[in-house]
């Protein structure tokens, strides 16, 4: 009941006209920025912090999460409309949403998508202000061995993203892995694989290993195939298309629970982020889906599990950061480092010290939901519409944007060789069929299951006893076992089931 009355405090301060506007004006600039090739919700809020810092603490922060939650849905947008994610966080929505894009169903995409958002960040938001600080209890339990089994278990979702070729699924983890090896070793600083190049002293970087693979490599494809192909459905587009289907409903509403679940407790966890979330619903959606096939080629749960997931997992990123003071996220720690610049100390004793900033944030999250949904929802047809008019320019702008994007990011040219080098390796998966998602998957968690091994091996003094002796670590341990070994071996056995009779 005392969170009750906070909550109640915060929207009397939030209603007030100008914290609505700031929320407006963030949900918009957000939107804006995450939809350009190769910017995420981190670089939206970075680029966007010098506007906030003008305002109060209060109106300021109500702003940059709005920032955040808008940026996240940008980046839904260019990836269903371009196959061009902006971070690892919707690298899954890629994969069904670009294909619903080419069977002109682009408008109920980004329909599920927004309405998907929308639900989990809701219902994350009410579980942030309720079990919070539970959650944050369970949270700070977790050590380098907890965090390895989590990452494992992230690593064998691999074998639910490989389709009908689980050895080519399994050939670009390895390829992933390999990648993230580049650069100094961590704990040595020994240089891997750098052949000599100072450039490859700090590996290789995500933006533009994302952008060329997904968005570089799709303007390859699209040079090569005529206009009319893959040009959006060429019918008038309406509000009404938007919208999802009594079909669509029934597809989503569980992968949307699903997402949920999974995104939010993800989420909690400090250093987890989003990426893993979005991986680990899509592959268990598609365990239970009753259409498995579908996934990967245009399905609609494809686009609802790992949205929900998503902005589950971002919301519960701010329980670590505003109780412990710990980042889940890089675009949480933009966010720490701008609550410490406030004069804020982030920790368990926050929103007791400062109710007043505190508390009108977290009601701006319900607040800033219902915006999003609202304002994308009416401004669908306009990306759409957009898409479908700018076709035969398309290919330019997207080549223009991802150069600029992937240049802003460190300002060094090699980047965009390195993004170029990559949209060539892509077409060339492409074309032999070999799945993306697991490399990115391997490249994003490998570095981390690594850094986790060694600390936990360096605590316990070598012994791997430290990985079965912890309850967490064997619990999750034992759900990497499950997923590689008991869940496909059941499903041998339903197939020749079936034969038989």
């Amino acid at each position: 009941m005392e969170a009750v009355g906070y909550l109640l405090d915060g929207f009397t301060v939030l209603l007030n006209y100008e914290n609505l506007l700031f929320a407006l004006t963030g949900v918009v600039l957000g939107t804006l920025v995450g939809a350009l090739p190769g910017f995420g919700p981190s670089a939206g809020i970075a680029i966007l912090l010098p506007l906030v810092f003008i305002l109060p603490p209060a109106g300021g922060l109500i702003m940059m999460g709005a920032i955040y939650y808008g940026a996240m849905y940008g980046n839904t947008i260019s990836a269903v409309l371009l196959n061009m994610p902006g971070d690892a966080a919707s690298v899954m929505t890629a994969i069904d949403g670009n294909k619903l894009t080419q069977k002109g169903r682009a408008g109920a995409a980004l329909g599920i998508a927004a309405i998907a958002s929308f639900l989990a960040g809701t219902a994350s938001v009410v579980l942030l202000t309720f079990v919070g600080p539970a959650l944050a209890d369970v949270a700070i339990k977790f050590g380098p061995a907890e965090y390895f089994g989590l990452m494992l278990v992230g690593l064998t979702a691999v074998a639910g993203l490989t389709g009908d070729a689980p050895v080519k699924g399994f050939v670009t983890a390895m390829l992933g892995l390999l990648l993230a090896m580049i650069g100094l070793d961590a704990v040595s600083y020994q240089h891997r694989l750098t052949f000599g190049s100072v450039n490859l002293m700090s590996g290789i970087g995500f933006v533009p290993l994302i952008v060329g693979l997904f968005g570089l490599a799709q303007i390859f494809v699209n040079l090569e195939t005529p206009p009319q192909t893959t040009a959006l459905s060429a019918k008038n587009f309406w509000l009404r298309d938007v919208w999802p289907t009594a079909a669509d409903w029934r597809q989503s509403w569980r992968p949307i629970l699903r997402g949920t679940f999974i995104g939010f407790p993800v989420g909690v966890l400090p250093g987890a982020g989003a990426s893993i979330a979005t991986f680990l619903a899509y592959a268990y959606q598609k365990r239970r889906s009753k259409d498995p096939e579908a996934m990967g080629e245009g399905s609609i749960e494809g686009v609802a599990a790992p949205e929900a997931a998503n902005n589950a997992a971002a919301t519960g990123a701010f329980i670590p950061m505003l109780a412990l003071g710990i980042p889940g996220s890089s675009t949480t720690a933009i966010l720490l480092a701008a609550i410490i610049m406030w004069g804020m100390r982030p920790g368990p004793l926050l929103f007791e010290q400062r109710p007043d900033v505190l508390w009108p944030f977290v009601s701006s999250m319900y607040i800033g939901n219902v915006l999003l949904v609202i304002i994308n929802m009416a401004l669908i047809p306009v990306f759409v519409a957009l898409l479908k008019g700018a076709q035969n320019y398309l290919n330019a702008f997207i080549g223009v944007f991802a150069i600029v994007g992937v240049y802003s990011v460190n300002y060094n040219s090699f980047d965009v060789w390195v993004m170029i080098a990559f949209g060539a390796l892509g077409y060339v998966l492409r074309k032999l069929d070999y799945p993306l998602p697991p490399l990115v998957l391997a490249f994003v968690l490998g570095p981390m299951a690594e850094e986790s091994l060694r600390q936990a091996l360096a605590i316990s003094g070598g012994s791997l006893a430290i990985f079965v002796t912890r309850p967490i670590s064997a619990l999750l341990l034992a759900i990497a076992a499950g997923i590689l070994v008991v869940l496909p071996t059941v499903r041998w056995a339903r197939r020749r089931q079936r034969a038989e009779t």
